[in-house]
């Protein structure tokens, strides 16, 4: 399910393009976390690489932490979670997405969890070796500091 289908409060109505009306809400610039629950996330290669679970924000700071991709299993079982840095994610306004620029393969591989058993993620040690899966770098400082 895509974005635009989640939106019961209208924050992303089209214009007759089809492309978002900056003059009624505020398009793909803000988004609602409600609304981003659920969303299909792909690759590069165009292959679906399942659907964000959950989105994890970091308190001290403000800053959206992690999405909560759940990928393989079929209806919920056998599926693995896995803490995705929100800065791996792009938001693909075109096909109303997420791209994860990660081969399913390699992501297959990648340090996940069980809905049952979730990770400290706090731990400082944790995040650097999500963050060095993903290539990416944690948020340093705090918000408006």
């Amino acid at each position: 399910m895509n974005y635009v289908e989640r939106d019961t409060y209208g924050i992303y109505k089209t214009n007759v393009r089809g492309g978002p009306d900056m003059r009624h809400g505020p398009g793909p610039e803000l988004m609602g976390a409600e609304t981003l629950i659920g969303g299909n996330v792909f690759n590069k290669q165009d292959e679906d690489l399942g659907d964000i679970k959950e989105i994890m924000l970091d308190m001290r700071s403000g800053h959206v932490a992690y999405a909560v991709l759940s990928f393989g299993g079929f209806l919920g079982m056998g599926e693995k979670l896995f803490a995705v840095p929100w800065r791996a994610l792009t938001l693909d306004t075109e096909n109303k997405r997420f791209v994860l620029d990660v081969e399913k393969d390699r992501l297959s591989g990648a340090p996940g969890f069980d809905k049952d058993k979730w990770p400290n993620m706090a731990d400082a040690e944790w995040a650097e070796s999500i963050h060095a899966f993903y290539g990416t770098k944690p948020y340093v400082g705090k918000l408006n500091a």
